[in-house]
Parts: structure tokens; sequence; C-alpha cells
């Protein structure tokens, strides 16, 4: 028998080894507990497939030491007399894969790379790791000539079941005989082969600690694991499986039918005979979003097409999850409904990760460490933060909750169905309101501290954290207002008008704020006078910029009284401001630069410099409104100087406003153009959409100025569509006049007509004459046009203009009844 024979063939080894240690078969039998004629089999190569533990029995009576041991057990696998055991393979897909394209290309790729050899794939229940792990284990089996074992944990409790199950899907039989993990690891020995470990979650502590022992032992091993929970041991290389892919909100109908989400519903519901035509899709597509992508939901979603329209599915899904039950009935119980599958996880967590996962859902929109301790450990000292880490790292490695890294803080989220899960479990608990309270107290303060932080330097950096929180705040204000916390409420609202304001959320805002107030009417003494004044300062301001003028004047006088009677000279003066913007529109121009004088010696007084700022740019408002250049000039140069010192871009953006119409009336048309380029540019990176919309009009009277019309209806119109939105019913009719000017030089008066009874129907609704520096251009288009038509045809478009209302006007509606508007420019 050659060398190699020797080592190959594990019966001559075997017979080699006894004949070396003096044992006739008998006596062999006899030490290692076995049968002789179980010896006399193996020594004859009658017995091909000896058991592990059998080996190992043997190798004990012969006293073998490590290098004879590792060559016995070498000589068992490698011996062509012996079949290589049958592993469990990897379960057959009842249904075609849908999506996942590049997550299995790269999870193929990665287990193609010499240095990896455990790869976890992890997500939130229903996401489909299982699903990828299948497609994954046939994209690369041909790769692994000892096979690819496939291990379902899922009903193997914690311990020892676990290698037992793993034993029992590799060919060890019975299961007791892997009772040893390194009899398992020997049976594995040097063979290249992958390992699947389905469903890990619940056993992860023994998972890794196979994994550990099996990749240490087996040089050839490759683990694939699937778990919500990360293993974390040496060289796993984490995978995340994402939801399917959704269509955006306004998608097109073939962006749509692409989306991943969008066909896994399709080809869900085609099983229940359901075929939704291209006009149901829209409604496909709400189900996919509001579900976020995740397959269980989708297919639990797809089921109630059975019962439901999908437009009914969509409502239902837009307020509650509830519907997402009666899956299939074949599937493991924790996948037969969303709260089955969440129910796994949930039982998982020890009762502080389960207080933690709870609180976290009383967020909206996504929270980050500091909120999280202000709410879920408020009271927990200088070991808050430490331990909110701990929680939030414990529960994202359980795939509960997501981390964003983009921005230069992390911020984290969850689910929509597992945050409505979480709160559902809050509920249960008895300590909902409790949290949802610590919540309110939070952003009660966060918005009061950023309302200090408008108006300078940092108005962007200020801005942009407010956009982020802005769900919170509005489930925030939502509660207060929902369970008639007056001082809450009030203070919550009033500290956000600005925000509102500069984001030109006009109606939201308002509609808060006198929320508010109608709560703290029913429970005045609660209400500090301070967060009462804020309040109706607030919706004012808020009123006036909607041209509500009556309503906007009656709360502004009762803040001012507020204000006054608590000696609160920075609160009257504000208010006074407001109150001069109301005069100033309507072209009362003497009393409106008279109050915001007074808001200017107020501001002095208190030797408020940015008060003072802004009181002299109004006060050049109502300036150059009225022709008074000069003077108009003068404030808007002094303003602008403090606007830069002091970096406010809201500030600079008004200066800019206000001299470059100053250049404009005075016929410099180069240096208008220039300035209120540079406005324009501001506002769009401010997000400052009344900046926007000004300088987006005063830009398209420059360009008609210049006779470039094609580029002032591009701008008119566009200042038209943002005033209208904004709800500033002033401005849009000086933009619609403006839009008449160039409609009679492009030799469309029937148009110009249009708009110009257009804007006379808003000014006479608002109560607003057109500002005498207009004036003069609004006439001249009047009489020209008037002169132009005649009387009949004048009275016939100047009544359909009236009759329109103004959103229609902003879309670009031509009247039927005016063949010549068909294509007005």
């Amino acid at each position: 028998m050659s060398g190699r024979n020797e080592v190959d063939d594990f019966a001559a080894l075997l017979r080699r080894h006894r004949q070396a240690a003096g044992l006739s078969q008998e006596e062999l039998a006899e030490k290692a507990g076995l049968s002789a004629d179980a010896v006399a089999a193996l020594e004859r190569g009658r017995r091909r497939a000896p058991r592990p533990l059998t080996v190992r029995m043997l190798a004990t009576a012969l006293n073998l030491g490590d290098t004879h041991l590792a060559e016995f057990i070498e000589s068992l696998r490698r011996s062509p007399s012996v079949y290589p055991p049958q592993v469990q393979g990897p379960p057959l897909p009842a249904d075609r894969l849908i999506g996942r394209t590049t997550e299995l290309t790269e999870t193929a790729a990665l287990l193609h790379h010499d240095g990896v050899r455990l790869v976890t794939l992890t997500g939130s229940g229903g996401v489909g790791k299982t699903r990828l792990a299948v497609a994954v284990a046939a994209a690369v089996r041909r790769h692994f000539e000892g096979g690819v074992c496939w291990v379902s944990l899922e009903a193997s409790p914690d311990g020892p079941e676990v290698t037992d199950a793993v034993a029992a899907a590799i060919g060890l039989r019975p299961a007791s005989d892997a009772a040893e993990l390194d009899v398992l690891a020997a049976h594995i020995g040097g063979r290249q082969m992958m390992l699947v470990l389905d469903n890990c979650e619940h056993a992860v502590e023994t998972c890794a600690s196979l994994c550990t022992v099996l990749l240490q032992r087996c040089p050839r091993l490759t683990i694939v694991a699937t778990s919500r929970e990360l293993l974390r041991v040496p060289g796993e290389v984490v995978r995340q499986v994402q939801p399917l892919q959704v269509p955006p909100s306004q998608a097109a109908l073939d962006e749509i039918r692409e989306a991943d989400a969008v066909r896994m519903f399709l080809a869900r519901a085609a099983a229940h005979g359901v075929h939704p035509r291209d006009d149901r899709l829209v409604h496909v597509s709400r189900v996919c979003r509001s579900v976020q992508g995740i397959p269980l939901a989708i297919e639990l979603a797809a089921a109630r097409v059975n019962v439901l329209t999908i437009e009914q599915i969509a409502n239902e899904l837009d307020t509650s999850s509830r519907i997402l039950s009666s899956g299939s009935r074949t599937a493991p119980q924790r996948q037969q409904t969303i709260d089955a599958a969440l129910d796994w996880s949930y039982d998982l967590l020890s009762r502080d990760e389960q207080a933690f996962f709870e609180d976290v859902s009383t967020f909206s929109g996504g929270w980050t460490l500091a909120a999280a301790v202000a709410v879920c450990h408020p009271h927990s000292g200088a070991t808050a933060q430490e331990k909110v880490l701990d929680l939030t790292g414990r529960l994202i490695d359980k795939s509960l909750i997501l981390v964003e890294r983009d921005a230069a803080e992390a911020r984290y989220s969850m689910f929509s169905v597992i945050r409505q899960y979480a709160v559902r479990r809050l509920d249960d608990s008895g300590r909902r309101a409790v949290v949802e309270q610590r919540h309110l107290d939070h952003f009660v303060a966060l918005a009061e501290d950023a309302e200090r932080g408008l108006g300078g330097a940092a108005q962007p950096d200020v801005l942009a954290r407010l956009d982020v929180e802005l769900d919170n705040l509005r489930v925030a204000l939502g509660r207060a207002i929902g369970r008639a916390h007056a001082d809450d409420s009030m203070r919550l609202a009033s500290a956000l008008w600005r925000y509102f304001y500069l984001r030109g959320h006009y109606t939201e805002g308002r509609d808060w704020l006198e929320s508010a107030l109608a709560i703290g009417n029913d429970h005045p003494d609660v209400v500090s006078r301070a967060a009462l004044a804020g309040a109706q300062r607030g919706a004012g301001y808020l009123a006036f910029l909607q041209c509500e003028y009556e309503a906007a004047t009656h709360r502004l006088e009762r803040a001012l009284t507020l204000y006054q009677e608590a000696g609160d000279d920075s609160g009257a003066a504000l208010t006074l401001r407001h109150l001069g913007g109301i005069a100033r529109e309507q072209a009362r121009y003497d009393q409106a630069y008279d109050l915001h004088s007074q808001s200017l010696q107020l501001y002095e007084r208190q030797v408020d410099a940015a008060g003072v700022a802004w009181a002299r740019h109004h006060l050049g408002f109502v300036s150059w409104l009225r022709m008074d250049l000069g003077r108009a000039r003068e404030h808007a140069g002094a303003a602008l100087t403090y606007f830069q010192r002091a970096g406010d871009g809201e500030g600079i953006t008004w200066s800019q406003i206000s001299l470059g119409v100053v250049a404009l009336y005075t016929g410099d048309l180069a240096t208008a153009e220039q300035l209120l380029h540079q406005s324009l540019g501001r506002a769009q990176r401010l997000g400052y959409r009344e900046g926007v919309g000004w300088s987006l009009h005063l830009l398209g009277v420059v360009a008609r100025r210049q006779g470039r019309l094609e580029r002032a209806i591009h701008l008119l119109d566009e200042s038209l569509a943002e005033h209208q939105q904004l709800g500033d019913k002033w401005r849009a009719a000086s933009v619609l006049e403006g839009l008449a000017a160039v409609a009679h030089q492009h030799d469309n008066a029937a148009y110009a007509a249009f708009l110009l009874g257009a804007a006379a129907a808003v000014r006479e609704t608002i109560g607003a004459p057109v500002p005498l520096c207009e004036r003069g251009d609004t006439e001249e288009t009047l009489s020209a046009v008037a002169a132009a038509l005649g009387d009949r045809a004048f009275s016939q478009a100047w009544g359909a203009g009236q009759a329109t209302p103004l959103h229609a006007v902003a879309d670009g509606y031509p009247p039927d009844t005016l063949s010549t508007l068909d294509t007005p420019w």
C-alpha cells in the first residue's frame, strides 16, 4: 500500500494503529465500547460512513495523540470508499424573487472573496432576509463542492438544540452525536461548503459561539447568517437588507410600475385574481409608501384585495397597520401578521430595551441622542447619555431602530409599521401620557431656544434644525392642543410663528395659533400673559401676511395692550412694526410711518441694534411705496449696514430689495437688476419664500422695462405662483398688474384686461389699493387697454377676470369666452 493510500484509506489506517497498539479486533472493540463485528466491518471497508462519535471512541481506545488523531479523521474524510454525508439544502422558493438584484449580486461577490467567511444578512422582521438568503444560496452553490447546508433555527430553542439542528442538517445522525461542538467541527473539517443559519436572533449568543468555533476549525467553511440582531463575532461582514424600492409621491405611471415594491404588490394581488388598472396604480403606490416597502407588509396588504379596494387599503394604512393580518396559513406564525413578526422581536428584548423601544415611538420623523435622553431618561443624571447610547446601539443591532449618519449629528428613526407597534405597546404599558408630556416639554424648549436664534448669523442653521424637527413639532402641537394644554400649546405655537413665516407656512402657523388661543380663552388662569401676547402677535402677523387686515388688527392690538401692560417694550415694538405693515399695505402711509417711528423709538430706548435696523428697513419700505426715494435709500442703506455686520440673511435680502426698488424707480435698471438678483439668490439659499416672491416680481418689472418681454413673463409667472401659494393677495394683485402691462406690450389687450379685472377683484376683496409707486404703470396700462378694446370688449374681458378665482388665474386659466386668450402670449 502506498504512503498516500495509507494516509487516505481509513480502513488501512485503523488496522495499522490497532496492530501498533498490539490489540486484536475484539480487544479494540471492548476498549471502544463497540462490537467486534463493527470493528471488523470498518477494517474491511464494509462500513463506509462511520459516525464521528464512533471514530472518536476508536481514537480514544487507540490512545492517539493530536497529530495521529488529525490524520485519522482526515483519512476518513479523504477515503474514496467513504460517501460524503448528505446535507440539507436550502428550501425551494415558492415564487420568483422580485427586485434585490443589487443585494444579490453584492452578497454573492462577497462570498467569492477569499477574506470573507461570515456574512450576516440583517434587517427588521418581514424585510426579506430569508428570501434573499435562499436566492444567494442558489446563486453560489456551484462554487462550494461540499454543498450548501441550510439550517432553519426558528423552531430551535437556544442552547444545545441549536448545535443539534446544525448537526442534523449537516448529516450527523442521530443529533445526539453532535453534543460536542468539536465533533461537529471535525465532521465538517476541510470540506469547502457553505452553511446558512436562518433566524439567529433568538439564539444569537449560541450562534455567535458556534460560528466562532466552526470558522476557526474548518478552514474552507463559509457561513451566511440571517438575523435581526448582529452576531458580533470576528470576521463578520454585515449586509443590511433594506425594504423594496417605493415610488416617490409624484411619480409618473412608468416609474410607479417599475418600482420593486409595486411589482411585488401587483404579483401578490394577481394571485388573488386582482389586476389593477393603470388609474389605480397611484393607490398601489400609496400602499407601498405607507408600509415603506417592507415585503411582508406588502404581501399582507395585497392579501386584503379580496375584500377591499386598493384605495380603501391605502386609506386604512394612512392611519393604522391593523389591517396587515391574515397572511399565508403555511407561513411561520411570526410572519402571519405584522404584529406577530414584531412580537417575535419584542419578546427577545430585555425590560430596559422594551421600555426604551416604547418610549422612542413618541417621536415622529426621527430623533437625536439628546432628544432621546430628554424624553426617555430625563432623571438619570450624568449616566443618562451613556445609558441611552447603549440602548440605542442595542436596538440598532436588533434592527428595530434605523440610524442616519449623513449629517454632523446622527439621527434615529423607525419604520412606520414598527413605530405603530411600539406606540401600541407604550399605550398598553400605561406610560404613554407621561412620555408624551416629556416629548412636549422637550420640543417647547427647543422651539423657544430656536426662536431666539432667528434673525442673526445662525438663522440658516436654526431654520435647518426646525425643518428636520418639523414632524416632531407638529406632533407636539397636536398633542398640546388635543389635550387642551393651554400654556404649552400657546408657548409652542408662538415660538414657531416666525419659522412658519420664513418658510411660507402662513396658513398652518396661523391655524395652530388660533387653536391655541381658543384653548387659552377656555383656560385663562393657566396661561401666562407673555405666552398669550406672543400667540396674539404671531396669529395677527400671519393674518396680515394673508391680507386679512381686520383679523390681524384685532389680534395685534390685543397683543400690544398685553405687552404695554407688562412693560415689555421689545414685544410692543415688534407689534407696532406689524401694525405699521397693515397701514402700509392699505396705503395709509403717514400712519404707517408713524407706527414704525414709534417702534424705532422703543428699540433705541432698549439699545436694540437689530430692532433699530428692522425699524429703519420698514421706514424705508413705506418711503419707496409712496415714492419718497431719497429717504427710502437712506433708511435701506443704514439697515443693510447693520444686517451685513450681524449676518442677518433675511434682513440683507430685504435691504437689497428696497435698494433695488429705489434703483428701478430712478431709472437705473442695471443696478436694480444686480441688487434684485442678489436678493433672489440669497432668499433661495435661505428658503425664504416671501423674499423669493418679491425678488421675482421686481426682476420681472425690470425685464419689462428693458423690453425683455419673454423673460418678464417667466419671472412674473413664477412670482405669481409663489405669492398665490403663500396666500399673499396684496402682492399677487401687483404681479397680475405687472403681467397685464406685459400682455399689453405683447399686443394682447384682451388678456391684459382680463388680468387687470382679476387684480381689481383681489384688491376689492382685501381692501388694499394699488401702491402709489405702482399706480402710474397700472393706470397707463388700464387706459391703453381700454382704448384698444373699446367699451364692450373691455367690459367682457374685465368681467371675466373679476369672476375668475386667483388660484385659477395663477394656474394660467384661459377663459373660454375670450378666444383671443387661448394663447395669451
